[in-house]
């Protein structure tokens, strides 16, 4: 037996262990306690810190507005730290409704490099889930900050945050669920984003008796590799000051692409279906005379070309995808890239701090010493046991009911869309078509951008909120249907809002289709319907575009 299969024995044992320990626990407490008496319960490597009842709309967070809170109802909240070594301080918090529970279990997710609770209010995070009934947990996965200074010299807590903590914050939540309530939850769920997404294949891959189901959003499952693509990107743009593209010129980048794609589709609406089918050239854009906004100099064309081109080390190998024509302006658009100044994009931040406070445990590292050759090989070396998602093994997920949705946005500028298709098409060669279609669907999302945002329809659902819609428009209620009923999800509706205000009217609604199906035109009705799309394989014809 080699090690990986040795682990995941070991892994598969706990978990037997741990649901005969908890059906154990749950055959003796014929009825719950009171929220107040949990602070007295024993745990493994737990200490409850409170357990205290929360009055309907009374929570105020630790920082910000308590406005988002107060339609919440009375729930009983547990915090507690799990220390499973001695360099670890996993912090949680589990929120449990006090009436009306559904009797299912949410756990919550994090983005970037964690360091808070998700908390979120009825928009998301365990407001979100209490506010549709849901017992929820979430974890500071082991450090507090935003940043990855914490990791510095502290292997055990990026193992933590890697993929420890949101193990223990399932098990812990689900014997405090079980103690109060008096049985353990039905079912089990767990949807989240980028970071969070990558944490959902980790449950799924290492720890397959957690969830039930689990909702993968723009996974940064290949840390690594991503990572190290990101130091291309900022070499590409930063290494000659001349090469930066400045946010000013986002839109001539990205009014060339669409002119060059849009149609392709079958409608011109300002969204690239898919843009791996883009033959955008940047070199369209070379200035002719005088440099302005509307166009790129010929050391701005390049560093564009090596972006949407992807990292190849000196042998000529993609390290990992490169980004895509399509959604460069926005808030949540090219930012992440180029930034609204040189090193203030949000790549180089998550760059810099991953290789001074993790591989190099230097705090002085400078990015232009990057070396993609030795320095991918590094950060493989050195954090992809802890880090990586990319086992396409599911089978013991499977062969446990679990159900698995994965989703990324076309427009994504902070983790190559393309990424998660080639996380997907892993899976299915490793257990073949049929198998992993009997548990697993890959939504791609034209025109969103990192999780939401973007021009393209980006509402559907792809977290709990307050917000609770059906199956055919809630990606979350169409998982639990798939788990509870047996019923897949072929296609679910996305909207797209005037503002980024939930409540703001909704302007255009298109299908989400299972890849690699889009969703096409039918030719006649309103593009901005999607009663006038259908789901299929077919190409368009972009001669015969509609606006």
């Amino acid at each position: 037996m080699n090690s990986h299969a040795g682990s995941r024995l070991k892994l598969l044992c706990n978990g037997s262990a741990a649901l005969f320990a908890a059906l154990t626990f749950s055959s003796t407490a014929a009825v719950g306690q009171t929220c107040e008496k949990l602070a007295e319960l024993k745990l493994g490597n737990t200490t409850i810190t409170a357990a205290q009842t929360v009055a309907a709309g009374a929570f105020t967070p630790p920082t910000g507005s308590a406005a988002p809170y107060k339609a919440l109802p009375a729930f009983c909240r547990v915090t507690g730290v799990i220390k499973p070594t001695t360099d670890s301080e996993i912090k949680f918090e589990v929120w449990m409704p006090t009436s009306g529970w559904n009797g299912k279990f949410q756990g919550i997710g994090n983005g970037g490099f964690a360091g808070s609770i998700s908390y979120g209010g009825p928009a998301g995070g365990l407001g979100g889930a209490v506010a549709r009934g849901y017992a929820a947990a979430s974890t500071d996965t082991g450090h507090t900050g935003g940043e990855a200074t914490w990791a510095l010299g502290h292997p055990e807590k990026i193992v933590d945050y890697g993929h420890r903590a949101v193990h223990e914050m399932t098990e812990k939540a689900k014997s405090i669920i079980g103690a109060f309530y008096g049985n353990g939850p039905k079912r089990s769920y767990f949807s989240s984003c980028s970071n969070g997404g990558r944490q959902a294949l980790m449950e799924a891959q290492r720890y397959p008796n957690d969830y039930d189901g689990l909702i993968a959003g723009a996974p940064a499952n290949y840390f690594t590799q991503i990572l190290s693509g990101f130091g291309w990107n900022m070499q590409a743009t930063l290494n000659d000051p001349a090469s930066y593209i400045p946010a000013s010129k986002l839109k001539a980048i990205e009014d060339a692409a669409l002119a060059a794609c849009d149609a392709r589709d079958g409608v011109t609406d300002a969204v690239i279906d898919d843009p791996t089918k883009c033959s955008f050239d940047p070199s369209v854009l070379l200035c002719k005379g005088a440099e302005s906004d509307a166009c790129l100099t010929e050391k701005q064309v390049i560093a564009l070309k090596k972006i949407y081109a992807g990292p190849r080390n000196s042998k000529g190998e993609q390290i990992t995808n490169g980004f895509l024509p399509g959604g460069e302006t926005g808030p949540f658009g090219w930012t992440w890239i180029t930034g609204p100044a040189p090193t203030r994009a949000l790549q180089f931040f998550f760059s810099s701090q991953t290789f001074a406070n993790m591989i190099y445990n230097n705090p002085a590292w400078d990015f232009k010493t990057f070396n993609l050759d030795k320095d991918s090989k590094l950060a493989e070396q050195k954090l992809g046991s802890s880090l990586n998602a990319t086992d396409p093994n599911l089978k013991a997920f499977k062969a446990r009911g679990g159900k698995l949705i994965l989703y990324h946005g076309w427009g994504d500028a902070a983790l190559p869309p393309v990424n998660t298709i080639n996380y997907f098409q892993s899976v299915v060669a490793k257990l073949g078509q049929r198998d992993a279609a009997s548990f697993m669907r890959l939504f791609m999302v034209p025109g969103m951008q990192h999780c939401f945002g973007g021009p393209g329809p980006d509402s559907f659902g792809s977290m709990v909120t307050s917000d609770q819609s059906d199956a055919q428009h809630d990606m979350s209620v169409a998982l639990e249907r798939w788990v509870e009923e047996g019923i897949a999800p072929d296609q679910v509706i996305a909207s797209k809002r005037q503002s980024l205000d939930p409540k703001s009217p909704v302007i255009r609604t298109r299908p989400l289709c299972p890849y690699p199906q889009v969703a096409r035109y039918k030719g006649s009705g309103s593009i901005d319907d999607a009663a006038n799309f259908v789901c299929t394989t077919e190409k368009a014809d972009s001669s015969q575009s509609k606006k």
